[in-house]
């Protein structure tokens, strides 16, 4: 906002779904009878409504039914008196719902205010009368963050797999960073903040994980840093297979990065834009610094909007690949990327759209958020679906794996309701067979397996993707992708 490779895997899946042959990735409006004015995120609830909620820039969320033939939105909230919007880079920026929505019917908005000039993480409650309507007097201030300038005020929310909210906030804002605040750990601003929002503490409204890179210091450091040295992080995610946090960081002059954020890590703003020194003074030692693992220079796009990694199963040409945008040049990009080698990128897209955001629904397929008002998502690449007639059971379900990515072992939890054969096999990414899990008739109940990264005759096996494929009565598959990291 200021804004194939894999080819062995890729055939697997498609055996596995029994999809044909598809074309070249395009996109289409998803609700052709519905606009928006500045769309800036869009989230499911997580509740199985099968509902979605669009933000719009200027304070007001509306949600819908999942339904390409929709001509009906409501507006779920309109906090418009509360939201300053006035320059390009202010106003309602993110949503995220509680991981417990379902029950407590909670959900969290980043908003910018004035008087005084600040960002604003506030939580609000669902009407108890009607789930497509929030209580916007309920507002309850969670955190707020002064600015000193009107841009660069990043704005997503996300809950991360540990439950706590992940909050982006950019360096506060002009050019240059000339508070450094990207390097100053005594600052929220330019960073990566993780809270604990099911607790209060020390007059706050949140908690701190006791696992925060800076929790307990005595040096002045805010506790509140998940990760620091970062400009203004324009939209990030975790990936539910890996649970890696993926994050997208808007350049200044000359280059636009993707990160992978980890607890602790310092990602260089300012003293390093992408891989390349931005502030001489420095001396631009890079000692400590985590640098990106991909940039993009200004021939290609000018701002960078960050997006997710595809797990939905509609354009299996694109599982488990993350998919970005540029606001400016309207080119899309899939990066591929198994935390070793370099990433293999492909434009994948070049468009006209000023793509603002992506999200995704529940069954983890792809929008995307456009300044012309419409919202957009992949068009299935399988033309002629081919229908199995083997109807898959739903008396079984292979979980993922955890921890993910893994060294030296890995656990893989299963569910069955009824008696069954069950085989579990892993397999690397060119389709070979690696090792047999498991080959017996299980009981219903919750079960599980361990990989512990090694072949049938226990001989290690190397850092890579592998995926454990689980098969049901000889003729129901799944299959989860694994990350070995070594």
């Amino acid at each position: 906002m200021n804004c194939l490779r894999n080819t062995g895997f890729l055939l697997m899946l498609l055996a596995l779904l029994s999809f044909p042959l598809f074309s070249q990735v395009q996109i289409e409006v998803a609700f052709p009878n519905l606009s928006f004015t500045r769309p800036v995120d869009l989230q499911h609830p997580g509740d199985g409504s099968d509902r979605i909620f669009v933000v719009e820039q200027q304070g007001i969320i509306y949600t819908f039914q999942n339904d390409s033939n929709t001509s009906i939105k409501t507006t779920f909230l309109d906090i418009r008196d509360r939201v300053d919007d006035s320059s390009n880079e202010e106003g309602l920026l993110g949503l995220a719902f509680h991981p417990d929505y379902e029950n407590n019917g909670y959900f969290y908005v980043n908003y910018t205010a004035t008087n005084p000039n600040r960002t604003v993480i506030a939580r609000y409650p669902v009407s108890r009368n009607d789930p497509d309507m929030a209580e916007a007097d309920s507002e309850l201030v969670v955190m707020e963050i002064p600015k000193p300038y009107s841009n660069h005020n990043a704005g997503q929310l996300a809950f991360g797999p540990d439950r706590y909210l992940y909050i982006s906030a950019g360096d506060g804002g002009s050019g240059g960073d000339p508070q450094n605040n990207g390097q100053n750990l005594a600052t929220l601003l330019g960073s990566i903040l993780r809270i604990n929002v099911d607790s209060a503490a020390n007059g706050m409204n949140y908690s701190i994980p006791a696992d925060n890179p800076y929790f307990g210091n005595s040096m002045g450091y805010r506790e509140e840093i998940y990760a620091n040295g970062l400009r203004n992080v324009w939209r990030f995610s975790f990936d539910p297979v890996t649970n890696w946090l993926w994050a997208a960081d808007v350049g200044q002059n000359s280059y636009e990065e993707v990160n992978i954020s980890e607890i602790g890590k310092n990602y260089g703003w300012r003293i390093m834009e992408g891989f390349h020194c931005y502030d001489p003074s420095s001396g631009c030692d890079t000692t400590g610094l985590e640098l990106p693992i991909w940039e993009y220079d200004h021939g290609e796009g000018q701002s960078i909007t960050g997006g997710y990694v595809y797990r939905g199963i509609k354009v299996p040409e694109l599982y488990g690949k993350y998919i970005y945008a540029d606001f400016i040049s309207g080119r899309f990009w899939s990066l591929d990327y198994d935390g070793v080698n370099v990433p293999v990128v492909e434009e994948i897209l070049n468009t006209n759209l000023l793509t603002s955001s992506f999200g995704v629904d529940k069954d983890n397929e792809l929008y995307i958020c456009s300044f012309d008002g419409k919202i957009y998502r992949f068009k299935p690449t399988v033309t002629k679906y081919k229908k199995s007639s083997i109807e898959i059971p739903k008396y079984f379900r292979l979980e993922p794996n955890y921890p993910n990515p893994f060294n030296p072992d890995t656990t893989i939890p299963f569910n069955l309701e009824k008696q069954s054969l069950v085989e579990i096999r892993v397999f690397d990414i060119s389709g070979n067979h690696i090792k047999t899990l498991t080959q017996t008739m299980y009981f219903p109940g919750d079960y599980s397996v361990a990989w512990d990264g090694t072949d049938e005759n226990g001989n290690p096996q190397p850092t890579g993707i592998y995926f454990v494929k689980m098969t049901v009565d000889q003729q129901f598959s799944d299959t989860h992708r694994m990350v070995l990291v070594k």
